[in-house]
């Protein structure tokens, strides 16, 4: 268990936390949320010894391994697997001591600490991993220096989750994965042994993950059970009783004081005047719920529509250098109403097609033709750093009304959710989030027919992203979307587009489908795409089953027969009796165990993979 005693943490002089008590079970599983600067990120640095709490106490079992994702991505010569294996500092340890040590004695605890650790299975383990966060085989054995900064970003992650640690602290661990790994991190952590913090604006994830929400409010902390909609109603419901309580206060209050107002001068009533001036005096005013302003995302539906199609790509080829294209014989048509996702793991193409439709890349083979008079709008984290930074939001707005009275440039302003003083804040000053909020805005100031949002829920909190949910709802031009967040992917998504084997394809079947392919495959297999159940008839489908269904029963055969051996090596090594000064003998068994082990891994893999592909089957 994890005890916050009375802590009270203070950053450059604004108290985050004050006097804040709460206790975290053994091995929950724990969602935070509350706003931007509430101190979430702080308290993570707490937890893990970067900083001392100004009141109070951090308690926690002693020996509590604490792992959080690296802050500097790993990027020197060594291979993704060696970055991950070598995570676990215990384990590289002891297989250098193996092979330096003399002492047969010592020898044989080297070996029992091997087997305890489960060293020997270590290397699947961490393909395992590595494969779910998108890296395949002959990726996994590429130097770390070869990959960009948000490809190494995953590897960190793969590090400690590798390392199981007893604490796991997760700081917005999606904002650098595509759909296909936040899915397998949501299956992860929802099996995770240990206890898991889990900072995270994805609603999606804080469902499907934790099994409990930690609230930061008004500088204190309140556990709630449950996923993060259980928390969400919970807290509207408690609101509304605080708000009832609040207007009941002020109605009392208001009724003593008519009271005192009405007879202090009266001798015969001045004992009552005065003890109701008394009770008024101790009656403490209940404190207004101090929720957060929403988020204001401004996005301009057009003034004009335009007839369908509005886009048609007719057997197009497109990449980044000649004769090398990306996607091939793209064949498709967007209408002037579509809502389209486009599925598919990272460096498979999205965003290449999304430039393409952007104009921002030209076809080299085939057709595009557009709408006449079509405007497109095109959001981009990478955008970011387009905006000025020593330019406030109101200059920004200001460039694209030049003529316009200055109250109309405010009021335009204000409705991309900059009033006030932040209308007139420095880009540079402003947060990801408001920064995003205001890119958006920009980029679709005049009304575009096609708006194309390529990640645009990085750096938006939950309140944002809701907004932008109902922004969208409201906007009556067409979309493309890119996301990792299934929230808002079933909320705007109507169409799904499949980005794999070099091409852009509709999908036919549902998020919930393709997220049990994701889950049923291998890292490998996901990166190169797999066949649909929906495209095999029922002759072809009834004889891929039958084999299907025996290799099925084979492989949990297997998995049965190597349970019983390992357990059997276990009960052996465990004899320390009769394995005494025999250190060959131990170390032996250790590898023999090893073997086995790493081959149930290899098997319960296979296992779920062919029970994925019956349930498609039999859908």
């Amino acid at each position: 268990m994890i005890v916050l005693e009375d802590i009270s943490i203070r950053i450059a002089g604004k108290l985050l936390l004050d006097h804040a008590s709460v206790s975290i079970p053994e091995r929950a599983r724990v969602g935070i949320v509350g706003r931007n600067g509430t101190g979430k990120t702080t308290l993570f640095r707490a937890l893990d010894g970067d900083m001392d709490t100004e009141t109070g106490a951090i308690r926690m079992p002693s020996r509590a391994r604490i792992g959080r994702v690296a802050q500097e991505a790993p990027a020197g010569p060594e291979t993704l697997i060696d970055v991950v294996l070598a995570a676990d500092t215990e384990r590289a340890a002891l297989l250098i001591e193996r092979e330096t040590a003399k002492d047969p004695m010592r020898i044989a605890e080297v070996e029992m600490r091997l087997v305890d650790i489960d060293a020997y299975s270590a290397p699947s383990r961490a393909a395992r991993i590595l494969a779910g966060l998108g890296f395949d085989e002959a990726a996994q054995n590429r130097a770390a220096s070869e990959f960009s900064g948000g490809w190494r970003m995953r590897v960190a992650l793969a590090a400690v989750l590798f390392v199981e640690p007893d604490l796991l602290l997760l700081d917005e661990p999606t904002n650098y994965l595509d759909l296909e790994g936040t899915l397998w991190l949501q299956d992860y952590l929802a099996r995770y042994p240990h206890t898991v913090l889990l900072i995270s604006h994805d609603r999606d994830l804080l469902d499907t993950s934790v099994n409990f929400i930690l609230h930061f409010d008004q500088k204190k902390l309140k556990l709630y059970r449950g996923g993060f909609s259980q928390f969400d109603r919970q807290r509207r419901e408690q609101l509304v009783v605080d708000q009832r309580a609040r207007e009941k206060q002020s109605a009392k209050r208001e009724h003593m004081m008519a009271f005192v107002e009405r007879f202090r001068a009266k001798a015969s009533k001045a004992r009552q005047a005065q003890s109701r001036l008394k009770a008024l005096e101790k009656m403490e005013p209940l404190a207004d719920a101090m929720s957060e302003t929403p988020a204001a995302i401004d996005i301009r539906s057009p003034e004009r529509e335009l007839s369908p199609p509005i886009v048609v790509f007719d057997d197009v080829n497109v990449g980044y250098e000649p004769g090398k294209p990306i996607l091939r014989k793209l064949s498709l048509r967007i209408d002037e109403d579509d809502r389209i996702a486009l599925l598919g793991p990272n460096g498979n193409g999205k965003s290449t097609f999304a430039k393409l439709l952007a104009e921002r890349l030209k076809p080299e083979k085939g057709n595009v033709v557009r709408a006449a008079k079509l405007d497109v709008a095109y959001f981009a984290q990478h955008q970011l750093d387009e905006l000025h930074a020593d330019e406030s939001p109101y200059e920004h707005v200001r460039r694209l009304m030049p003529n316009v009275a200055e109250p109309k440039v405010r009021s335009r302003v204000a409705q991309m959710g900059f009033s006030g003083e932040m209308a007139d804040t420095k880009v540079g000053s402003l947060s990801g989030g408001e920064r995003a909020r205001l890119l958006i805005g920009l980029a679709c100031f005049n009304g575009p027919h096609l708006l194309i949002l390529d990640e645009p829920t990085n750096h938006l909190d939950i309140e944002a992203r809701a907004a932008l949910i109902e922004a969208l709802s409201n906007y009556t031009g067409a979309v493309l979307l890119i996301t990792h967040d299934r929230h808002l992917l079933d909320a705007c998504a109507e169409r799904l587009w499949r980005v794999a084997d070099g091409t852009v394809q509709p999908y036919e079947g549902d998020v919930d489908q393709y997220r049990r392919e994701v889950l049923g495959r291998s890292g490998a297999q996901r990166l190169a795409g797999a066949p649909k159940a929906a495209n095999i008839n029922p002759a072809e489908k009834r004889a891929e089953l039958a084999p299907l269904r025996k290799k099925i029963a084979a492989l949990e055969t297997e998995i049965e027969k190597l349970e019983e051996e390992i357990a059997a090596l276990d009960a052996k090594l465990a004899d320390s009796a009769s394995l005494s000064g025999n250190a060959a003998k131990f170390a032996e068994l250790g590898r023999e165990r090893a073997k086995k082990s790493d081959r149930l891994a290899k098997a319960e893999e296979e296992w779920l993979a062919a029970s994925a592909r019956r349930e498609e089957l039999s859908a």
